[in-house]
């Protein structure tokens, strides 16, 4: 476990850090790569002004070079948005308004999760790929022609998709390839816009399932399910194929990564990732104080959700307290010992984080909703995108109405104790009388209400004092030259 407090000074200056510097892409591959015409096109048709360029860390080095090349071939002012606030795959809508911008173009890597403020152009990566070396491992992979298999991809592999299926479909009838679909009034991506009240009229038409999840849509033949399917994915491993495993856990899952240019079968243990998952559950269902990270400020809904997720904890008895701080990491969140445990609140490729260097737990919306509501239970459905726990959505289970009557005790499984369903959740009833006499609560005399207010009282250290009007006014003096570990005036030590 990283020690989160405080970290060897010589291990910072002996840090080796493994950089991979990309290249400056030439300029007359710039129009191919980065569809500048296409960016140019639906800059003018919509008369912006002010542009927002989202490019990832990796792709950096082009942003000044494609930034020149749509100001030279448009009216449009481009900025260049370089740190995104939360994970480079979400669009940085709170970054793109700092600036004013009409519109975002988002480059490389994409979580295709909605987003409702600004316009927005997708504009993926033309990565690679060897046609001849996926299709071969594709017919080791799978033997049998006559199998039902989906074929699953990164975004920045989108453009060789056709191609594939070309090659593929003449032998392998019952093979169904995912579409990318931009869901929303204001999302495009190459010139497109693709809505889902499509796909009804497309079902109800030949009775046949269309799945639509994670920014990717495919219909299912008539009577069949997603579990009479495998999955064949193309790109390397990462939170994508994580996230497609994850969600379609009872499907078997090959790949072929175009860098390596192999493909194999993922032996990843889905039922240990999921046991691992259900281990947080427990920890969420033993925990007293709640901390919810907003880990997106783009994804729509997400102020819904972190509403309904208060409500939820509110109801069997926990408390709960919001968090905004960007990208995560060991030290931030080691600064609130208070907390129990934390619900991230991010895209679905980010909401499953390894959370084996925390402190604490950190548990997706799902994952509080089966440790707090009583009518969700563990099943083999796995949810990330948390727009589906929302009312309306697919996976929407409604609370109970009243918790007092559910006044059950269970057994926790990590520390073998007793713990109430609604601890804290009934208040005493006021006396109309205006008595002091208050109605005796059970589970108040019995529990111990571990709030963060009586957590700060019994720490030692409760944070910098301010004594205001005790510290004398002095003079700005010159500090100190060099590190913490040998500042100049102190010499060094034999």
């Amino acid at each position: 476990m990283a020690d989160a407090f405080s970290t060897s000074s010589e291990t910072v200056i002996h840090r080796v850090v493994d950089v991979t510097v990309k290249t400056n892409t030439p300029l007359e591959k710039l129009e191919e790569l980065y569809q500048i015409k296409e960016t140019c096109d639906f800059i003018s048709e919509h008369q912006f002004e002010k542009v927002a360029l989202q490019f990832p860390d990796e792709l950096l080095v082009d942003s000044v070079a494609v930034a020149v090349e749509i100001e030279r071939n448009s009216n449009a002012k481009p900025f260049i948005l370089g740190d995104t606030s939360y994970g480079s795959c979400c669009v940085d809508e709170v970054a793109s308004e700092h600036v004013g911008a009409d519109c975002i173009v988002h480059y490389g890597s994409a979580c295709l999760s909605p987003s409702k403020r600004l316009p927005l152009m997708y504009v993926f990566e033309r990565r690679p790929v060897d046609l001849e070396k996926c299709t071969s491992a594709f017919r080791d992979l799978h033997p049998d022609t006559q199998s039902h298999i989906v074929i699953l991809y990164d975004v920045n592999y989108v453009h060789a998709i056709n191609e594939l299926m070309t090659l593929l479909l003449p032998e392998y009838p019952n093979i169904v390839v995912s579409e990318l679909v931009v869901e929303g009034e204001q999302c495009y991506s190459h010139g497109q816009i693709k809505r889902q009240h499509d796909d009804t009229r497309l079902s109800e038409r030949d009775n046949s399932q269309v799945v639509y999840q994670f920014g990717r849509r495919f219909t299912l033949k008539g009577g069949s399910g997603i579990t009479d399917y495998s999955m064949f994915y193309v790109g390397q491993e990462g939170a994508t194929l994580r996230n497609f495993m994850m969600t379609w856990n009872r499907c078997s899952f090959t790949s072929f990564d175009p860098v390596k240019m192999t493909g194999r079968t993922e032996s990843v243990s889905v039922n240990r990732a999921l046991m691992k998952r259900y281990y947080a559950i427990e920890r969420a269902k033993d925990a007293h104080v709640v901390g919810i990270l907003v880990g997106t400020l783009g994804v729509a809904d997400y102020l819904s959700i972190i509403q309904q997720l208060k409500e939820t904890i509110k109801g069997v008895g926990k408390k709960s307290y919001v968090f905004a701080m960007g990208k995560l990491n060991v030290p931030k969140l080691a600064n609130f010992l208070e907390i129990d445990i934390f619900v991230l609140i991010a895209c679905p490729e980010n909401s499953l984080l390894d959370s084996s260097e925390f402190y604490k737990p950190v548990v997706t919306p799902f994952e509080m909703e089966v440790a707090c509501n009583k009518k969700r239970e563990w099943s083999e459905e796995y949810v990330t995108d948390f727009r589906h726990l929302l009312p309306g959505g697919q996976s929407h289970v409604p609370l109970s109405d009243s918790q007092e009557e559910d006044d059950e005790t269970d057994v926790s499984l990590i520390t073998g104790a007793l713990r109430s369903h609604n601890l804290l959740s009934s208040e005493p009833a006021a006396s109309s009388f205006g008595s002091s006499v208050v109605l005796r609560n059970q589970t108040l005399t019995v529990a111990n209400a571990n709030s963060a207010a009586s957590f700060l009282a019994e720490r030692s250290w409760r944070g910098l004092e301010e004594k205001l009007g005790e510290t004398p006014v002095v003079k700005a003096v010159e500090g100190r030259r060099g590190i913490a570990i040998a500042y100049e005036e102190e010499g060094t030590s034999p």
